[in-house]
């Protein structure tokens, strides 16, 4: 009796959380589906309508500002956050002294929620009272940083932001992977003449390229769901400029009371989740299988 009881306390003590991501994802993704095929307007209504939301999304000039919004901040900000949080890791592994200060000071921004985040920066970028304001007070009258204020430069005072907030994070798994490489294979490329630059170039960071995968992953998730950043800063403006696809959702569900064309953004957000997301699991199933077939 003890025996079984040992046996099913582990799947009795799983059960719920189990149960409750699979009602949480799968469940709630298919009413969401469901909804947005629906005349759904300020209160959810289940009689069938068809793909017409998704038409009139893709035909919405909004939506579109939004999905190229989209694209270039995760093209600029997983690139760069990869980059800057790659070089503070390289830095950091050369066993500086202060390491563990710096590596507090270059994760701070990832204990700060988003909106907190862009709530300070929008004060920096303020032109009444941040950078520019205290530039111009010092005698240069002519200085410019109004991000937020321009439309067409308002999209990069988000990636900027973002970049600051994430680069710790990549620089925290980027670490983690350096100082996880096999010190014999370093000195052996030490011993061979190899130079700092080519041993990282040819030894080190092809050994951590697993590592590259999961922080553009993991990043690609982060900027796919900005939402809190965007509304911190900019909230959505000038304009449109600066809309994103989680904001586009949040102004037609929660202000307008359109649900059925909220609920076809929300899909093609879950969409674009899962052309990262699925590609990367298959990957590590491959990768696992490769491993044990090696094993």
């Amino acid at each position: 009796m003890m025996e079984r009881l040992r046996r099913w306390l582990p799947i009795f003590v799983i059960a719920p959380s189990i149960v409750a991501s699979f009602v949480y994802v799968f469940v709630f993704a298919g009413w969401t589906f469901y909804i947005s095929l629906s005349d759904s307007t300020l209160l959810p209504s289940y009689n069938f309508r068809g793909f017409d939301n998704y038409a009139s999304l893709w035909a919405n000039r909004r939506w579109g500002v939004a999905y190229t919004n989209l694209f270039y901040f995760s093209a600029f900000y997983v690139t760069c956050a990869m980059a800057f949080g790659l070089l503070l890791a390289v830095l950091i592994d050369q066993k500086i002294r202060g390491e563990s200060f710096w590596r507090t000071i270059f994760l701070y921004p990832l204990a700060v929620s988003f909106i907190v985040t862009g709530t300070v920066w929008q004060w920096l970028y303020n032109p009444s009272s941040g950078i520019q304001f205290m530039v111009n007070s010092l005698g240069w009258t002519d200085f410019k940083f109004a991000l937020t204020t321009d439309r067409n430069y308002a999209i990069w005072a988000i990636i900027i932001t973002g970049i600051w907030n994430s680069a710790g994070f990549s620089m925290a798994l980027f670490l983690a992977g350096l100082r996880s490489v096999d010190q014999d294979i370093i000195k052996a490329a030490q011993i061979d003449g190899a130079s700092w630059f080519r041993t990282y170039r040819k030894v080190i960071l092809p050994t951590i390229t697993p590592i590259f995968l999961a922080v553009a992953v993991v990043l690609l998730q982060f900027a796919i769901k900005t939402f809190d950043l965007a509304v911190a800063l900019t909230n959505s403006g000038p304009g449109i400029s600066t809309t994103f696809p989680a904001t586009y959702v949040y102004d037609f569900m929660f202000q307008r009371g359109e649900i059925g064309q909220g609920a076809a953004a929300a899909m093609m957000i879950l969409a674009a989740l899962a052309v990262v997301l699925i590609p990367y699991s298959l990957y590590l199933v491959w990768r696992r299988r490769r491993e044990a077939g090696h094993g």
